[in-house]
């Protein structure tokens, strides 16, 4: 009971009229928090990738939003993985066919 704010769209809502998911992290916050980790304290990186966040309230009609949101961030997550792939992957066949 009691008054939330909406996480992406900070309007106020009562808590029972709320969509509880979790966060929205964005492609730029997972790289940051990994490479922090990597570079700061690696034996958390476990805890960082794996452990489940707490649900966040959304505002029910900001759910269109939230939904092209995460699949806004998935999309520029996959580009990066792919783009790193290619760094690795092109050298290693361009020295194997030289």
């Amino acid at each position: 009971s009691g008054e939330v704010t909406c996480a992406l769209t900070g309007r106020t809502l009562r808590a029972e009229e709320a969509y509880w998911a979790p966060p929205l992290i964005t492609a730029r916050q997972l790289v940051t928090a990994l490479v922090s980790n990597v570079v700061r304290t690696p034996s958390n990186l476990g805890h960082v990738l794996f452990e489940e966040q707490p649900n966040v309230p959304y505002h029910p009609e900001a759910r269109p939003l939230l939904a092209s949101r995460r699949t806004a961030e998935q999309l520029k997550l996959l580009l990066i993985l792919l783009a790193v792939a290619a760094v690795i992957v092109v050298p290693l066949f361009w020295f194997a066919l030289g």
